[in-house]
């Protein structure tokens, strides 16, 4: 799923009225953890009622769920920006690994639920995961149907590869590495094992 396609259908934070909700969620999350936070103390940050924040999300992992799907929304804006889609595919591959790998690094709300919390949070990245996965999957397939279009890999079935790579993100989350790949590693890693997962001939280059 592009960024494109999120506006589209309404999924982006900034296209609805979810955002104050969702702001006021993940301030509270970050001050107080998830499980310290109650649902008037998200209302009452957002300005509305408790009764009006029930019939929007009628528990608060449904509120959780909201956020964790907002904050993957957000990573595939950014990718959508950062991703140079006239570059060569490989450079792209490599960009893309580089900045998913990155994102998380950096999301403070995972580091905070996963180091203090992580019975609350797990669940929702496990076997209730399929929600945020798919956003994942939806746009590693049209990245890999693109560059069918473009003539640098073949065609075949995008969606299992488009679920394994998303579910090498769910890993990084889970467990993420003690000692981050340097850029130039990578690379390396992208060239000689993701690029030939997904058929795309290293010989490729980086020339434009």
């Amino acid at each position: 799923m592009t960024a494109t396609q999120l506006e589209t259908t309404g999924a982006r934070p900034s296209t609805d009225g979810r955002r104050p909700v969702l702001d006021a969620a993940l301030s509270a999350f970050l001050d107080f953890g998830v499980r310290r936070t109650n649902m008037a103390d998200i209302a009452r940050r957002a300005g509305i009622s408790p009764a009006t924040l029930y019939r929007r999300y009628a528990q608060k992992s449904d509120l959780v769920m909201a956020v964790g799907m907002r904050e993957a929304e957000r990573i595939l804006a950014h990718l959508e920006e950062c991703i140079d889609v006239t570059a060569p595919p490989l450079e792209q591959l490599t960009r893309l690994h580089l900045e998913v790998t990155g994102q998380l690094r950096s999301n403070e709300l995972l580091h905070r639920v996963l180091a203090t919390e992580p019975e609350s949070v797990l669940p929702k990245l496990t076997v209730d995961a399929d929600p945020i996965l798919e956003i994942g999957r939806g746009y590693l397939a049209s990245f890999l149907i693109r560059l069918q279009a473009e003539g640098h890999v073949p065609a075949y079935d995008v969606a299992p590869v488009a679920d394994w790579m998303a579910r090498l993100v769910q890993s990084e989350i889970l467990t993420p590495s003690k000692v981050p790949l340097t850029d130039s590693q990578v690379a390396a890693f992208v060239r000689d094992h993701l690029a030939p997962f997904i058929r795309l001939s290293p010989t490729e280059g980086t020339d434009r």
